[in-house]
């Protein structure tokens, strides 16, 4: 699960730096005419916070093979990110507000994986 977990990061990484700069540079005027520059920036953000709790994680996971908390921990944290940050890129990108209303459960799958990773070291050490 971990070598999964630091590829993840990995590609996630990759997409985070990625998308920043082509919002930056290249969505900035447009995200700014449609007031969602700020909406895009959060999604980036969160995406790249959670890419470092992932890499955390993972060092965990191999320090502490076998820990169910840490694996859950894992997959609520890429769960996290993809409907969270994706939830935000697609409202971004379309426009459809309805988009909007998905990313408070990607909001509580990051929230779980922090406490699931909380708990999984409190049993680990």
């Amino acid at each position: 699960m971990h070598k999964f977990i630091f590829i993840f990061a990995s590609i996630a990484g990759a997409l985070s730096v990625g998308l920043g700069a082509f919002g930056a540079h290249a969505l900035k005027p447009i995200l700014e005419a449609q007031g969602r520059l700020d909406t895009y920036e959060t999604a980036v953000k969160y995406q790249f916070y959670h890419v470092l709790a992932l890499l955390a994680l993972g060092v965990l996971m191999t320090r502490y093979p076998g820990s169910n908390l840490l694996n859950f921990a894992g997959y609520s944290f890429m769960a996290g990110m993809v409907v969270f940050s994706g939830s935000l890129y697609i409202l971004c990108f379309t426009g459809i507000s309805k988009w909007g209303a998905v990313t408070p459960v990607g909001g509580l799958f990051l929230f779980a994986g922090w406490v699931l990773m909380a708990i999984g070291i409190y049993k680990a050490i």
